[in-house]
Order: C-alpha cells, then structure tokens, then sequence
C-alpha cells in the first residue's frame, strides 16, 4: 500500500509538472500575431509590422509578465515617439548630412537614457522609426510619431486581450515548479554532503548541483515579482511569495554551511559513530524537502517533520554522549570548529524547515478549495 502511494504521489507531481506552458505560449503567441494583423488592417494602420511586432512582444509567459511588458513597451514608445517627432520638425534635414547629423541628435541621449534603464530599449528604436519612416513613405514626422504610437497601441492591447483569455498563464504555478525544482535540488545536494553518497560526484559536479540551486533562485526572484504583479493587479489571490523566497533562500545558506564543515576530515573513530547519524538526518532531511517539493505542485498539506527531527535529536544525543566521553577534546583548532558548525547548520536547517511547513501550508489545500468557489 505504500508504495502505490509514493507511485501515485509521484505520477500526481509529474503530471503537474507537465501543464503545456510552453504550447499554450506558443498558441498565445500565434494567435496574437494572426488578430494583431487583423485588426490593423480593419483600421487601415500604416505599417501593421509594428503592431503584429508589439502583439507578439506583449505576449509573455505569464499575464504579469505580459502586464511589465506592455506598460514598459508603451511608455518608452509614447517617449521616443515625442523626442523623435520633436527633433525631426524642430531642426530640418533635407540634405543626408543633415539626416545623420538629426539622426545622431534623435539617438545619442536616448541611448544613453536606454542604457541606465534596461527596460526601455525600445525609446532610442522608437525615435529612429519616427526620424527615418517619413523618407521612405514621404509623410511627415509629426503623422509618423502618431501612427507609431496607434500602431503600439493596437499590438499592446491584443496581446494583453490575448495573455488574459487564451489559455491565461499566471505567475504563481510557475513559482511553485521553480520552488519545487529548488527543493529537489536542495535534497540531492544534502544527502551528497551529508550521507557520503559521493559516487560519481566530484567536486566540480557538486559546485554545478550548487550552481542549480543558485539558478533556480533567481528564477524564483524574477518570478516572484511577476507574481506579486498579478496580486497587485487583483488577478490572483494566492499567499505572499516572499515567505517561500525567503525560506529557500536560507535553506541555501544552510547548505552552503553544511557543505563547509561536511568538507573537513574527522579523525576515523568519530566520523564512524557520527555517519550513521548523519546518514539518517541526510535521508529524512531529502525525504522532508522532496516531499514538500511535490505538495506545492499539487496543492497539499505539508509532510510531517517527525522523521527528520527523531534523526536530529539522536545525533544531538550521540554528539553529547562524545563530549562526555572526551572525544572532542583532541580536535585541532579548525576541525573543532567545523564539528561544531554542523550541529548549528543542522538546528538552522531544523527551524527553516519549520518556515517552509508553514509556507506550503499556506500554499495547500485552502487556495485550491478558495478558487474554486
């Protein structure tokens, strides 16, 4: 019976793990180009390109993401737009000296301005657009700097049409695949520290497992904002995502302890009384970290703590019953401190593992139960 839960437990986080994000994109992004054409051509807009070009860049991954984009997008247009339009009927040009030198006035302080501010790549494109379309459709700048804006406009409004009704993708599913791929991470990473199970492991594979993690963190960060965006917006009402950015985050600080005293010889008698013990914590720590790892993909309770803390407290006891008995007297100077920063790795590793049953209960069961009524 028990392991056709851990089977079914497992099939349940895989097919969580397999929502077609990536095709539902790829359809949000097909479609918004098609309806971008469309419309612009209903309305007679000049250059569709540009706003089949802005649909499709408005389309993201996730509504807030695709919320940034298109104020980002539309506000550095709106700005080039103006700068542009007003250099290109303020300083005449005739002449193609003239051009360049208007077109070097047009772009210099843009892309200085573009480049203190990555999201506004699009102001100094913008501005080049306005300045160099009126010679190759013989209109004028100040009707270019319009219809570009009306051109942004349009594509920026589909996408969004598009982001929120077709197959809409929110940001806090995706958190909780990054977060879930962090705690898998975390897991494997603790058992090789921990456990011994170095096989196949050297050093440079076990900086890219660390690596991973660090990754996958940053994935989290640039999600979570997309996230709160969405919250912000009254689009979705899950928890808070800094508790659970937080609390891997210190779970990597741990681990990043954990490796260092992990990294330093004990004299043979003692490393044979303690890897026992640390086998045990290692295995229940990964069991707890996997476990909560699929409860955030399919929206259940935390797992229960018992298993690790019982593996904690006897290795507390065996390090208590050692100094006791003498046997870490001897230790030089700099093995005896990393002795000790185990068991402090370890009671941080406990507490923070009392954050994240708290943060997967806030993530469980009751979100589902709320949005479905």
């Amino acid at each position: 019976m028990k392991q056709l839960e851990i089977v079914w437990r497992w099939l349940r986080v895989r097919a969580a793990r397999l929502r077609r994000v990536h095709l539902a994109l790829a359809l949000r992004v097909t479609l918004s180009a098609i309806l971008a054409l469309v419309v612009a051509q209903a309305l007679n807009i000049p250059l569709p390109l540009w706003t089949v070009l802005t649909a499709v860049i408005v389309t993201q991954m996730s509504v807030g993401r695709s919320l940034k984009a298109s104020a980002d997008y539309l506000i550095g247009t709106i700005g080039g737009a103006i700068y542009g339009g007003a250099v290109a009927i303020v300083i005449p040009h005739g002449t193609e000296w003239a051009l360049l030198a208007v077109l070097f006035i047009a772009v210099a302080p843009l892309a200085l301005f573009a480049a203190t501010r990555a999201n506004m790549n699009v102001v100094p494109i913008t501005a080049i657009i306005v300045l160099l379309v009126p010679e190759m459709t013989h209109t004028t700048p100040f009707y270019s700097a319009v219809f570009r804006v009306i051109e942004v406009g349009v594509g920026a409004i589909v996408g969004l049409l598009v982001s929120f009704i077709v197959l809409p993708s929110r940001a806090h599913p995706q958190m909780r695949q990054v977060a879930a791929r962090t705690l898998e991470l975390m897991a494997r990473v603790l058992t090789v520290l921990l456990a011994g199970k170095r096989e196949g492991f050297d050093d440079n594979a076990l900086h890219q497992l660390q690596d991973g993690i660090g990754q996958s963190l940053n994935e989290l960060n640039a999600v979570g904002v997309e996230a709160e965006r969405e919250r912000r917006a009254r689009l979705s009402r899950e928890p808070e995502t800094g508790p659970l950015q937080r609390t891997l985050l210190r779970l990597r600080h741990d681990l990043v302890i954990v490796g260092r005293a992990a990294g330093e010889a004990m004299p043979e008698e003692i490393r044979q009384r303690l890897q026992p013990r640390l086998g045990a914590i290692a295995a229940s720590a990964s069991d707890y970290m996997k476990a909560s790892a699929a409860a955030l993909l399919v929206r259940e309770g935390p797992a229960s703590l018992e298993p690790f803390e019982s593996a904690l407290r006897a290795y507390t006891e065996e390090i208590a019953l050692m100094r006791q008995e003498g046997a870490t007297r001897e230790l030089p100077g700099e093995t005896a401190e990393r002795f000790f920063a185990m068991g402090f790795a370890l009671e941080q590793v406990h507490r923070n593992f009392g954050d994240l049953e708290r943060v997967v209960t806030e993530w469980g069961p009751a979100i589902e139960a709320e949005e479905g009524s």
